[in-house]
């Protein structure tokens, strides 16, 4: 049989328009970017809505951006003490930060779908206002779940604790969602993108009919950082520490044993520690072979360091394994144990303890994955399964997918008339 002409391709595509509801959090807004670019290639109508402030610093000039008021994690009230970890860490991040930014984002969330008129509506895990009121206004919407813990039935050992994250997710439904619907908006009905895979995270424990791993969606970010490169020798291995962007109120002890760590080391490998606050005091001599820089473009210095230090979160392990690095994991809350654990089941890293971490320990780690070739091999293993995934082309078919079931753009339900 011969084959179709290229004029008997795939018919055009019909332009649909998708909502991307994100939380005011680097780490949750970074994967959308490249899903969005994505589908804007594909030459759909791609908008966000959330804080300006954070969201359009990081999607760049020219992006949709419906204002959403809420707070920010770390600021005011949402400002956790650093000793907070275990259950109670998730139950603050819950009750003082999570629960609030849903009510407050919610009337932006109603204003955004009437004004934009999304076909789908992609809400962030943690945003579940975006979900709740797509769902109360009767548009489609798919989760976009930036880490994987919530699939694995991390709280089928705290049965308390998950008995009470129900009771928050009803009590914040009745306020800005259909209080007649039993939906748990974490996980939508139709489709939860997961950017991550199995051989990461393992089965999943629930929602698996619905968990679609595309893999960590990899996209070129705004130029907003410089960084020094030719102080990276490219004949040399180097190493990056970094806990993320909102882990530094508990980094300064963390941060200056790895400093300690890494000089003991001095002329084996160069490191660059990311220290956004300045937590990290100038004492010593010159450090010849560590820079301390309080931002740094990530991915690209990820293509050139042989191992990363980090707290394990989702986004930051991800995009690591993505480029075959392997891992020193130091996990402090949240989600951040359960990712840890599975960097290390999947034999691509090693976890230290955070809270007791000291110079010598880290040393050792570090000199595990680093010169242990086990550990890289399994990262290249992770990564390879990522890019197989699909990624941001993978997700934007899905979501293409479920905007064909509307038949057309969403004509949300009238607030008067719920």
């Amino acid at each position: 049989m011969s084959e179709p002409s290229r004029s008997q391709a795939a018919p055009p595509r019909i332009p649909r328009r998708f909502l991307f509801v994100v939380p005011p959090l680097v780490g949750h807004v970074n994967p959308t970017l490249g899903v969005a670019a994505e589908l804007t290639a594909r030459g759909h109508q791609v908008a966000w809505a959330g804080m300006p402030e954070v969201v359009g610093r990081l999607t760049g000039q020219g992006a949709t951006v419906y204002r959403c008021a809420g707070p920010v994690l770390g600021e005011g009230g949402a400002g956790r003490p650093p000793d907070v970890r275990g259950p109670a860490a998730l139950r603050f991040l819950w009750e003082r930060f999570l629960v609030p930014l849903a009510e407050a984002m919610a009337p932006g969330v109603a204003k955004a779908i009437e004004e934009f008129r999304p076909d789908v509506v992609i809400a962030d895990q943690q945003t579940v206002a975006g979900g709740l009121v797509a769902e109360r206004l009767g548009v489609r919407w798919a989760t976009s779940a930036t880490t994987s813990a919530e699939f694995t039935g991390a709280l089928d050992g705290l049965p308390k604790i998950g008995a009470w994250l129900d009771g928050q997710m009803d009590e914040v439904r009745g306020r800005i969602g259909d209080p007649e619907s039993t939906a748990d908006p974490r996980f939508s009905p139709d489709l939860v993108l997961a950017f991550t895979t199995e051989e990461l995270a393992g089965r999943p424990a629930r929602a698996g009919d619905r968990i679609r791993y595309v893999g960590p969606s990899i996209a070129e970010r705004p130029a907003t950082t410089d960084f020094p490169w030719e102080w990276l020798d490219p004949a040399r291995l180097a190493v990056l520490v970094t806990l993320g962007t909102a882990n530094t109120d508990a980094g300064a002890r963390f941060l200056t044993e790895c400093r300690e760590a890494v000089r003991a080391r001095a002329g084996r490998f160069q490191t660059v520690i990311v220290d956004p606050e300045g937590v990290l005091t100038p004492d010593g001599p010159d450090d010849e072979d560590v820079l301390v820089r309080r931002y740094v473009p990530q991915l690209p210095l990820l293509e050139r360091v042989s191992a990363v230090v980090c707290h394990a979160g989702h986004n930051t392990v991800c995009e690591t394994l993505w480029h075959g690095v392997p891992l020193v994991v130091a996990p402090i809350r949240d989600d951040q144990p359960v990712v840890a654990a599975q960097v290390v089941d999947a034999g691509a890293g090693v976890r230290v303890r955070f809270g007791r971490a000291r110079a010598a320990g880290l040393g050792e780690a570090l000199d595990t994955v680093l010169y242990e070739p086990g550990y890289r091999i399994a990262a290249e293993r992770v990564g390879a399964s990522f890019r197989a995934a699909g990624g941001a082309v993978a997700a934007a078919g899905h979501l293409e997918a479920l905007a064909a079931k509307t038949g057309g753009h969403a004509t949300p339900t009238p607030e008067g008339d719920r």
